[in-house]
């Protein structure tokens, strides 16, 4: 049961189970997602043990600061091949419960990609991460005020949810981003929003993006009697 407080509370059936193979819009997965800091950073080829060999070489990892000049590596690595204008970004990632927020759009034809790479048009999905509220040890939970806070729906970058497969956690709007359309790449969990949930996912969006709500929004008036009742 989700607690009084919560906008999950308001609706008769927030998770439906759903044992299909698709990509759907509201659909639970699991999937590798990066940390994201304020500075990214980048591994750079700092040399090889020995100068004919292109499989193995020594790495650094720098700061990747959008206001330097990024060069093309001087020591060729077949693993990692130079471009001009590119970079090897690195990141910390864990695999974790996501939301399916934007299935991606249409399929391409395929005489239109034709002799073309991948990159240009291979299939995504949105998604948005869920972090657990106890997952990074004691030092590293949330604040219990913040996430009153969270559940009271007072920031549109953050949702409180209790998930069928991982407990309590926060959802975070503000770190969407798109992961491969592809088995390899994407978990599906055998749960989804409801149809009713995913009408609250849509003001929820609204709200993020435009800082507005309809007039008939069940969101908006969970806020506002949190209002009432939480000075």
């Amino acid at each position: 049961m989700c607690p009084e407080d919560s906008v999950q509370n308001m609706i008769e059936e927030w998770w439906v189970e759903d044992d299909s193979f698709e990509y759907d819009r509201g659909r639970l997965i699991n999937v590798f997602l990066p940390h994201i800091g304020q500075i990214p950073k980048k591994l750079v080829a700092g040399g090889r043990p020995e100068a004919t060999d292109h499989i193995h070489a020594d790495f650094m990892i720098e700061p990747l600061r959008i206001k330097e000049s990024q060069k093309k590596s001087a020591i060729p690595v077949a693993a990692l091949p130079a471009f001009e204008n590119e970079v090897n970004a690195i990141y910390r990632a864990k695999k974790r419960p996501a939301l399916i927020v934007c299935e991606g759009g249409e399929n391409i034809d395929e005489q239109l990609t034709l002799g073309k790479p991948k990159w240009q048009t291979a299939p995504t999905v949105l998604v948005a991460p869920y972090y657990g509220v106890d997952e990074g040890g004691s030092e590293a939970d949330f604040n219990p005020e913040f996430m009153m806070r969270v559940r009271h729906c007072m920031y549109p970058q953050f949702m409180w949810e209790k998930l069928p497969v991982a407990g309590e956690s926060i959802l975070r709007f503000d770190l969407m981003q798109p992961v491969g359309r592809h088995h390899d790449a994407i978990e599906l969990t055998a749960y989804r929003l409801s149809e009713d949930a995913l009408i609250i996912l849509d003001e929820w969006l609204r709200w993020l993006i435009h800082r507005e709500f309809r007039e008939d929004s069940l969101l908006f008036f969970f806020k506002e009697e949190m209002k009432k009742i939480i000075k």
